[in-house]
């Protein structure tokens, strides 16, 4: 099909994607820090509006039944029976406080491999989407498929797969496949979407021409999504008197295009201005006619047009000039064309059939971002980004659109054109089609690229804050080549220690990843941050702490070893980081809040300094003298604190070969 279809939302509260097209994303703001985008919560809100929308397919009550005794099931289905939605409702429907829902990409950069124990936490909700994979990748997807659901059995985790429609599947899988199809009744799913997009259902409930004609055909669930996401918006622009009937109307007209009908009345406009005002409604379609006129101003500017000359009361006002475009300003002030979708078709047309104009598009938008006007609110400046970038992505200009969002913000010129540039990488990811390509290109900025300017602040904030939420590995690695190549400022690091802070999982492999190979001086004082012991020793989830396990206890000794190593080596002046606070912290967390985990984070450090070669000594010298320390700065009051030193003394003894394996009564403060 060649419509073109586009969703709207202007919610602070999530985001909701109904199907292809475009997605404007609108951000919440705060007068005294940048902008963050409110995904920090959007799987689960973009969850709860599938569950909400989502009539049962044919099949459900299985899988239902499927994923609940056995934590895995394996969907499959004809294209179009939403298949996607119903793996996702599944998983929502399995939510539990510690668990994280996750996507998963096996054939990408970053990603663990399906078989690695590692991949899974305790209540994880794993999406496996391979409806549209290539063959190569779901053969090997399926060959890893038994070891992952063991793992996800063992941890009470929930794995849904979406395999290939009709693909082959292995003997011992074939009970976790339920085969699903549409729900059998699509004028309800139609009528689900409107009252979930708040339609009277007293209007949708009669019957209507345009919407049996709509449904005599079988339709996939997108489009039905689709169509009923045209109503909404028919119904929020509709004229005085006009219903239901007029909306799915307006709905059906634009469902057939109107690039026809945007040519023929951009060949009868042939002035400049009028095409500028025509392509800045388009742009910044619903917005106050303030910022449109200013917008159309600067676009004239920018292309090296010059304004009109006539004397300024005898020329066309605002209202004649809308007039000519086929738009309108309403009574609140904004301005919409008058034909539901118009702007989409504008936008197309322009980009489409004035080539020369792309370039001259991105500097004006950065320009209108930048307008002070009291009605350039974010969620205007976030629709206009978002319609300029759903033009490079629609037309395969992907690396144009990340040149455009790299450029906005190296240039250094202020906090609009940075979100801006954030924005703008957030539709890129968002892209169904160029999501991959995305990730891949912010890798290699982060790992390689010299930052200018704020890139480097619009890398962290789009790995941490969009990134990390479908794909947190992806955001992991990436804030660690950001975090060791900051200079002056600790963005990348902060971020990166709030990352792995609600994720045993993630603080596994990043304590992995500093520990392998030579530790890079710079990862020093990452380790130092996530070294955190008290969620090393936390119990609250599982009943087996993250020091409990061999390797976490393997990353521990090793990267303590480099940083005693660098302590003790250097002079203090040239020491690469100074870790006193973080040993004292270490120090007073054994003896006050690890309970029997105590004697476990004591082993760890003396087993560091005794592997730190002909720098032993100074080592336990060091950790020595940090302990005595710890005890003049305890929290909890000298006397827990003595008993650790006595029995961190006690194992540098044994280290050593000065003493018994076994610790004194005094060693062991009564301590069993």
């Amino acid at each position: 099909m060649s419509t073109e279809h586009t969703t709207r939302v202007e919610s602070t509260q999530g985001v909701t994607h109904t199907g292809d097209g475009h997605i404007y994303v609108s951000l919440g703001a705060a007068a005294h820090e940048p902008r963050k985008p409110v995904f920090r919560q959007l799987p689960d809100d973009q969850l709860r509006w599938t569950r909400r929308v989502l009539v049962a397919p044919v099949n459900m009550g299985r899988a239902r039944t499927t994923l609940e005794e056995t934590g895995t099931v394996i969907l499959d289905g004809a294209p179009g029976s939403g298949r996607s939605a119903t793996a996702r409702v599944l998983l929502r429907e399995h939510h539990r406080p510690g668990g994280a829902f996750r996507e998963l990409l096996p054939d990408e950069r970053d990603e663990l491999p399906l078989r690695d124990p590692a991949f899974v936490d305790p209540g994880d909700r794993l999406l496996l989407d391979l409806s549209t994979a290539e063959a190569r990748l779901w053969h090997a997807a399926r060959g890893d498929l038994p070891a992952l659901r063991q793992t996800v059995r063992e941890r009470r985790a929930q794995l849904v797969v979406v395999m290939p429609h009709d693909g082959a599947l292995d003997p011992n899988l074939q009970h976790y496949r339920v085969e699903i199809g549409p729900p059998a009744f699509p004028m309800e799913v139609l009528r689900r979407h409107l009252r979930a997009h708040g339609v009277p259902y007293e209007e949708f409930l009669r019957n209507d021409v345009t919407v049996d004609e709509f449904l005599s055909e079988r339709k996939p669930m997108r489009e039905i999504a689709d169509f009923a996401d045209r109503i909404r918006r028919a119904r929020e622009t509709a004229g005085p008197g006009e219903g239901f009937a007029e909306w799915c109307a307006a709905a059906k007209r634009a469902r057939a295009g109107r690039r026809t009908e945007v040519a023929d009345r951009v060949v009868g406009l042939p002035e400049a201005s009028q095409r500028a005002l025509m392509i800045a409604v388009s742009m910044l379609h619903g917005a106050h006619a303030d910022v449109v006129h200013r917008a159309a101003a600067l676009l004239l500017n920018t292309v090296g047009t010059p304004q009109e000359e006539a004397p300024l009361l005898q020329r066309k006002d605002l209202a004649q000039r809308l007039s000519e475009i086929s738009a309108r300003s309403g009574p609140d002030g904004r301005v919409r064309f008058t034909e539901l979708d118009y702007d989409s078709a504008v936008r197309a047309h322009f980009w489409d059939h004035m080539p020369d104009l792309r370039p001259h598009l991105g500097v004006w938008a950065a320009r209108v971002v930048e307008s002070n006007d009291p009605h350039l609110v974010p969620h205007v400046r976030d629709g206009l980004v978002a319609r300029l970038a759903g033009e490079y992505l629609r037309t395969g200009r992907a690396d144009a659109l990340a040149a455009l969002a790299e450029r906005w913000s190296a240039q250094g010129v202020g906090r609009a054109r940075s979100e801006a540039a954030v924005q703008a990488l957030t539709c890129g990811l968002a892209d169904p089609a160029h999501g991959k390509d995305f990730r891949e290109r912010i890798y290699q900025w982060c790992a390689y690229r010299r930052l200018t300017g704020e890139f480097a602040h619009v890398l962290v904030q789009v790995c941490a804050d969009v990134l990390a939420l479908d794909h947190p590995d992806h955001a992991l690695i990436r804030l660690h080549h950001l975090a060791r190549r900051e200079r002056g400022t600790a963005q990348a690091l902060q971020a990166l220690c709030h990352l792995v802070a609600g994720s045993r999982r993630l603080r596994r492999r990043l304590l992995d990843r500093l520990a392998r190979g030579d530790i890079a001086p710079t990862d020093l004082g990452v380790f130092l941050r996530v070294s955190d012991p008290a969620p090393l020793t936390d119990r609250s989830v599982t009943t087996r702490a993250l020091v409990d396990e061999e390797g976490v206890r393997r990353s521990l000794v090793t990267c303590w070893r480099a940083v005693l190593t660098d302590a003790v080596s250097r002079p203090e002046g040239r020491r690469r980081v100074a870790p006193r606070a973080e040993l004292q912290r270490w120090l007073h967390w054994a003896a006050e809040g690890a309970g029997d985990r105590e004697e476990i984070l004591l082993d760890l450090l003396v087993d560091a300094a005794d592997r730190c070669g002909e720098d032993r000594g100074a080592a336990f010298a060091a950790l020595y003298a940090a302990a005595r320390q710890a005890e003049c700065a305890s929290p909890g009051g000298g006397a827990r604190s003595a008993e650790t030193t006595d029995l961190l003394l006690h194992k540098i003894g044994v280290a050593q070969g000065l003493g018994p394996a076994a610790p004194s009564a005094s060693a062991r403060g009564g301590r069993s």
